[in-house]
């Protein structure tokens, strides 16, 4: 990635073009902050504050893609992962795997977080299965399933925010 492109702008948090930059470069670019916004001790209280970077770093994708975002007990970010690769329609999801990662880096709770190639981020009868299928699994090792966020190109959408939790 070309960061030499960019430098620091006179107000916090903006940037300077010094280069053209094509726009594999700028999607680059987004990606790396959508990620640095993602790591390690960022704290999570609101779906709408990741759905941004989730957004940034999932919509693009030709497949499913299922993630987890691992929190601790104050809500910061452990680790943004992606657990399982699909078609461009469904992905496999195993509860056993989520659980097994989610023990792993010693979770308190998880944000679900999977795509839709298709750009519509409306949950299907088929999410909402296996959001309850997480949600039980998990719970029996007291992890919490804060939210599962569906990202299209037009949008995300929160199970969380809809009440389907």
């Amino acid at each position: 990635m070309n960061h030499h492109k960019l430098s620091a702008g006179e107000t916090a948090g903006t940037y300077r073009i010094t280069a053209p930059v094509t726009e594999a470069e700028l999607l680059s670019i987004a990606q790396a902050f959508a990620r640095r916004r993602l790591a390690k001790g960022r704290k999570i209280t609101q779906p709408a504050l990741a759905f941004e970077y989730l957004q940034i770093l999932l919509q693009d994708y030709e497949h499913e893609v299922f993630s987890a975002i691992f929190l601790d007990t104050q809500h910061r970010v452990i680790k943004f992962e992606e657990l399982f690769r699909g078609t461009i329609d469904a992905a496999n999801v195993y509860p056993r795997e989520v659980v097994k990662q989610a023990l792993s880096c010693n979770a308190a709770a998880v944000i679900l977080v999977h795509n839709h190639p298709s750009g519509d981020p409306e949950p299907s009868d088929a999410d909402r299965r296996i959001t309850q299928r997480l949600k039980e699994a998990l719970g029996l090792v007291e992890i919490r399933v804060n939210d599962h966020i569906v990202v299209g190109s037009e949008g995300c959408e929160s199970f969380a925010e809809r009440g389907y939790l």
